[in-house]
């Protein structure tokens, strides 16, 4: 052998690489593989399992909340509706029927050839009456008094007097040949006097 030759080549040592060669690191045994697996295993299914109970419980506490409601209010629909309809009243304005005056009381006119005397009204003191022509000069009594004479052509007047003997309100008339005179009077010892005279070329006024 010359001083020149490589000793020979060393067999490595357990668990060391050749030469030349990078060292290849120690690997662990099975057992201990198996003790670092199983607990790393484990605790990813635990996190899964927590990762998927909690999108769960997000899920259904999305789902389990109640949804918005909405409440509508028909009030005003129903108080439109059971509004009663508007009562419309229509009052018409009758017409005041004017009332019919009523006639005025007038003497009835005297019928002819006759001559009438009237006294009326109220009298508690009593009243005096005298009645007739510038011939003739009767008395007369009572309340209403209705007196009738004929007609005398040669007559120059017809007269009716009634004089109060205290308070009261009485009327006279006299009539003659369908013309009326009529006289009044009222209260104390006041008198009521009514008078047609003849006329030159007849007639009665």
């Amino acid at each position: 052998m010359s001083d020149n030759q490589s000793p020979p080549a060393q067999p490595p040592y357990p668990g060391q690489a050749p030469f030349g060669q990078l060292p290849t690191p120690p690997q662990a045994p099975k057992w201990a593989r198996k003790r670092i697996a199983i607990p790393a295993a484990i605790l990813i299914l635990f996190i899964g399992v927590g990762i998927g109970s909690s999108g769960n419980d997000q899920k259904t506490a999305a789902s389990a909340k109640p949804a918005p409601r909405v409440t509508v209010t028909a009030t005003a629909a129903a108080k439109a509706q059971a509004a009663p309809a508007p009562t419309v009243t229509v009052t018409k304005t009758a017409k005041a029927t004017p009332a019919k005056a009523k006639p005025k009381k007038t003497e009835p006119a005297a019928p002819k050839d006759k001559v009438v005397f009237k006294v009326w009204g109220s009298a508690p003191a009593g009243v005096d009456i005298t009645y007739g022509s510038d011939t003739d000069n009767l008395d007369g009594h009572g309340l209403p008094m209705t007196k009738t004479l004929s007609l005398k052509d040669d007559a120059m007047y017809y007269n009716v007097s009634a004089q109060l003997q205290g308070g009261g309100d009485i009327h006279c008339s006299v009539t003659v040949d369908g013309k009326t005179k009529t006289g009044h009077a009222r209260g104390g010892y006041n008198i009521c006097s009514a008078q047609l005279s003849g006329g030159l070329f007849g007639g009665w006024n």
